[in-house]
C-alpha cells in the first residue's frame, strides 16, 4: 500500500470470503480469532500480538464479555476495555479448547513453535492473507478501520456517541477517530433528501 493511503474498509462480502478462506488454513481456530480481533474488536497488530489469556478471561478463567488491554499491550497511555462481539467470543472459546496453553500470561495468538507472534509477524500474516485473496489496498489496519467505520454508522442507534467509539478504539483524540471513518455516498444522498 502506498504511503499516505488509508487501509481499505472490508465489505461484508469480503468478510465472508476471508472467514471461508480461514476455515481451510493450517491453524483455522487461531487464524479466525486473529481476523476477528481486528474486525470485531478493532485491535492493532501490536495489540493482537500482545494479547494474553489473562486479558480476556474472567475470575473463573472462562472467556469473559470483554478484554482489558493494559498500557503495555496498547498504543495508548491508559489501556482500555473492549467488549467482545459474540462471534469473537465464540471463536475465542473454541481457540481456548485447542490452544497449546491457556495460562494467564500465555499469548492468545501463538506461532507454530507455540509462542506468541511479534507485531511485525501479525502485520505480515494480514498482508499475506489479503494478497492471497486479491484484496488490494487491505492491510493489518483494514479490520480496525472497518470496526471504527461500522461502529460510527451504528452508534446513534444504541444511544452512543463518537466519544464511545474513540474509547473503544483507544484514540487520544476524537480527530484521530474521525480520520478512520469512511464516508458513505448512498448515506449522504439519503441524508440530503431528509434535510
Amino acid at each position: 500500500m502506498a504511503q499516505g493511503k488509508q487501509a481499505k474498509v472490508i465489505t461484508r462480502h469480503q468478510e465472508r470470503a476471508v472467514l471461508d478462506h480461514l476455515g481451510d488454513t493450517h491453524n483455522p481456530e487461531r487464524d479466525r480469532v486473529m481476523f476477528l480481533l481486528s474486525l470485531k474488536a478493532g485491535l492493532r497488530a501490536k495489540e493482537i500480538s500482545a494479547l494474553t489469556w489473562s486479558m480476556i478471561t474472567d475470575d473463573s478463567e472462562e472467556v469473559g464479555d470483554c478484554m482489558a488491554l493494559p498500557d503495555n499491550a496498547s498504543k495508548g497511555k491508559s489501556g482500555r476495555t473492549v467488549y467482545l462481539h459474540p462471534d469473537l467470543k465464540q471463536a475465542l472459546e473454541i481457540l481456548r479448547v485447542v490452544s497449546p496453553d491457556t495460562r494467564g500470561n500465555w499469548p492468545v495468538i501463538y506461532s507454530t513453535r507455540n509462542w506468541g507472534l511479534s507485531a511485525a509477524a501479525v502485520k505480515e500474516w494480514f498482508s499475506r492473507l489479503y494478497r492471497n485473496l486479491r484484496m488490494d489496498g487491505c492491510s493489518s489496519h483494514s479490520g480496525r478501520r472497518t470496526f471504527i467505520t461500522r461502529a460510527a454508522r451504528e452508534v446513534s442507534h444504541v444511544g452512543g456517541s463518537i466519544r464511545d467509539i474513540q474509547q473503544l478504539a483507544g484514540h487520544a483524540s476524537l480527530a484521530m477517530t474521525q480520520r478512520y471513518i469512511e464516508g458513505d455516498t448512498d448515506a449522504k444522498r439519503r441524508l440530503i433528501g431528509r434535510v
